[in-house]
């Protein structure tokens, strides 16, 4: 469920330090924001409030992150939450996920995080999907060579459908599970997002999957 629309949330967002207003002019150039230790860029699409992106930026301060999220109502409760700390290795984009190719040059993004992505339910929406094979061609242009793509989420049917798709893209599946919090190796430095704390208490097993480039003759 989103957030009620925050009077003046755009307003606030426009003066936030820690949001890049012209993402279209930052393509190619994003490591310039950073501070030199940061070697890598990871990217969250749709950081929610922001709670698992802050984590690991906090965690790994030689690692830049950037989050994207398209509500402002939303954005403006990771600024908030950003002014307080401060983190130097992370930004935020106020934007859609179908315009990464023109915030992000080829090979610029090391890591893309799906964290519990709207799905979309409807059949005609499906393209709308942020695991669907026409967004996974996006994250093909921009992604590194060796990068990754991590999608969590407790919803079974995009799970399955996200799974279906990744047949149809220049990515394989290189872990999987349906039950990540009883999987000692993927839940191993697992960071829970506020949906994912608020659906496993509720009993919701959470799926997640880890692409990689297929290699030369993978089918």
């Amino acid at each position: 469920m989103r957030l009620r629309n925050i009077p003046g949330a755009r307003d606030a967002i426009e003066a936030s330090p820690w949001t890049v207003k012209n993402p279209e002019e930052m393509k190619g150039k994003w490591r310039t924001l950073f501070p030199e230790n940061c070697t890598k860029i990871h990217l969250e699409i749709g950081t929610g409030k922001g709670r698992f992106i802050m984590h690991l930026a906090e965690l790994h301060p030689d690692i830049c992150y950037v989050g994207i999220e398209k509500y402002s109502s939303v954005l403006l409760r990771c600024l908030e939450k950003q002014d307080e700390l401060q983190l130097p290795n992370l930004v935020f984009i106020r934007g859609d996920a179908e315009l990464i190719g023109s915030y992000f040059d080829e090979g610029e993004i090391d890591r893309i995080y799906l964290n519990f992505s709207d799905p979309w339910p409807k059949a005609r929406h499906a393209r709308r999907r942020l695991p669907s094979k026409e967004f996974l061609a996006r994250y093909d242009g921009i992604l590194a060579e060796g990068g990754t793509i991590e999608f969590k989420t407790d919803n079974r049917a995009l799970f399955d459908f996200a799974v279906e798709e990744v047949a149809e893209s220049v990515f394989r599946i290189d872990r999987i599970t349906y039950d990540l919090h009883h999987d000692p190796e993927m839940n191993a430095g697992n960071i829970m997002t506020e949906y994912e704390k608020k659906f496993s208490q509720l009993g919701n097993k959470i799926c997640k999957y880890i692409l990689v480039r297929k290699e030369d003759g993978q089918a």
